[in-house]
This record gives structure tokens, C-alpha cells and sequence, in this order.
């Protein structure tokens, strides 16, 4: 298909942090996962990579205590998150998964969250992180895996973004080479429960935002086409309900 690469600068930077807040809940169940994951270690440095709008990067410093920096190579988006994302621990600073601002063996903890399938040269990347992290930190990777696609909603509504997911992601077992090719152990894979909506309204209120890079692989009509669909869902709704799926979690180790 050779799907065009997503410029954050030109669409997405606008709608991002409206269209994917954090539900309170959600938030906790990935704090959550993110501590169960995170090892034994003393984190004092936290390396956000991919950080965007800051979803995450101050909710890092509290939950760990520690210095974070949040990596993001859209200006527009960094803009973002100086202004809404604000925190005393945290440093937003340019750069990208494969030329990371920091020093050899310097984070204890690193975070890629729905970042992976962005990075155009994936084996650079990993080897890049086995650079700035210390022997025994942990590599926490969210994200989709084409093998293992799970049963969104979104896929209701706008079809055609299961096929662009499943080539635009890798899978598990790809996923899992290139990091032990850098150095790293793979130590752990969870499903993390993440409720995106509290109700079909809200949901098609975000996605009328266009906050998903997916979108930028469908022609006009598509889109068109399916948020008018949810929206008709949506204002027929009667009894609320959350919008809510399973997402995977995977952790490394450096060795």
C-alpha cells in the first residue's frame, strides 16, 4: 500500500490532546501496569519517548517520583505540551527514537506509548535505546502488534483502518527480534484494560477531532462516511456505555 508518514506539524498537533485525553481511569490502569512492569530498580530518570502533547509525561514524574523527559520531534506538539503538560520534574526537548538527547546508561525507565509503528528505522531505534539506558532498565512499549489485533469499535465504523493497522504495525514476533538484536530481553507482554469513552457521544465527539493518526490513510469520503454512521449510533443511544478494549503492553530489559 506504502502508506505516507504522518506529519504531526501539518494535521495532527491541532486536535491531539482533546481527541486522546486520558479518562482518569484509564490513566490509573496504565500507571498501574507501567509500575507492575517497571522492575526492581531505583528510577530516577524517566525518558518519555515520543511524549506528544505530554499525555503521560507528567503522570510519569508523580507516579515514579522522578526526573522525565519527554522526547517528541514535532515542534507543534512539544508547543502543546509545555502549555497543558506542564510539570516541575518534567524537560520536553526535540529529538526522535533513533537520536536521543541523553547520555550512555542514562534512564532507568523508558516509555513508548502507540510510538513504535511511527519510528521509519526500527533496528536504529532499539539500539539507540540499549544506548541511553542502563544495564537492567525497562523498556515499556504500548502498542499495537499486527498479530494481534483486537476487536475495536473503530473497525465498526471506519473498516478499512483494521487493514491499514495490520500493515502499518509489526508483529509481536518482529517486534521482539529487533530488540534482542540491540540488546534487550523481552520480559513481559499484558493486556491493559483502557476505556477511550465514557459514552458513543463522547466517542464520536473525539473522533470528529480526527485525533488518530489512522485517519490520515483514508480518503475523505471514508471518513465521511463512517463518523456519520457513529454519530447516528451515538444520538440514538439511550443508556450510556463505555467505550472500552484491551491493549498490549510490552516490557524489556536491558542486558
Amino acid at each position: 500500500m506504502g502508506l505516507k508518514r504522518v506529519d504531526y506539524d501539518r494535521t495532527q498537533h491541532a486536535g491531539y490532546a482533546k481527541g486522546r485525553r486520558l479518562l482518569p481511569v484509564s490513566r490509573r490502569s496504565w500507571l498501574r501496569a507501567f509500575r507492575e512492569h517497571a522492575g526492581n530498580r531505583r528510577i530516577t530518570t524517566v525518558v518519555d519517548v515520543g511524549s506528544g502533547t505530554g499525555r503521560f509525561t507528567p503522570a510519569l514524574a508523580d507516579e515514579f517520583g522522578a526526573d522525565v523527559i519527554g522526547v517528541e520531534p514535532s515542534a507543534r506538539m512539544r508547543e502543546v505540551a509545555h502549555v497543558e503538560s506542564s510539570h516541575p520534574l518534567v524537560t520536553y526537548v526535540p529529538g526522535h527514537a533513533a537520536e536521543l538527547p541523553l547520555d550512555d546508561a542514562s534512564a532507568d525507565l523508558a516509555l513508548m506509548f502507540l510510538v513504535w509503528h511511527h519510528v521509519p528505522d526500527k533496528p536504529a531505534a532499539a539500539r539507540e535505546l540499549a544506548r541511553v539506558m542502563a544495564p537492567g532498565a525497562r523498556l515499556l512499549m504500548a502498542t499495537t502488534l499486527a498479530d494481534r489485533l483486537k476487536d475495536l469499535l473503530l473497525y465498526r465504523y471506519f473498516p478499512r483502518t483494521r487493514e491499514i493497522d495490520a500493515e502499518v504495525f509489526p508483529t509481536l514476533g518482529e517486534t521482539v527480534n529487533v530488540f534482542a538484536d540491540a540488546g534487550f530481553a523481552h520480559t513481559g507482554l499484558a493486556e491493559v484494560h483502557h476505556r477511550s469513552a465514557d459514552s458513543l457521544a463522547e466517542y464520536a465527539g473525539r473522533q470528529r477531532m480526527r485525533a488518530l493518526s489512522v485517519y490520515e490513510h483514508l480518503s475523505e469520503e471514508e471518513y465521511r462516511d463512517g463518523l456519520a454512521a457513529l454519530e447516528a449510533d451515538a444520538a440514538a443511544e439511550t443508556a450510556p456505555r463505555p467505550i472500552e478494549a484491551e491493549c498490549d503492553l510490552l516490557a524489556f530489559t536491558r542486558v
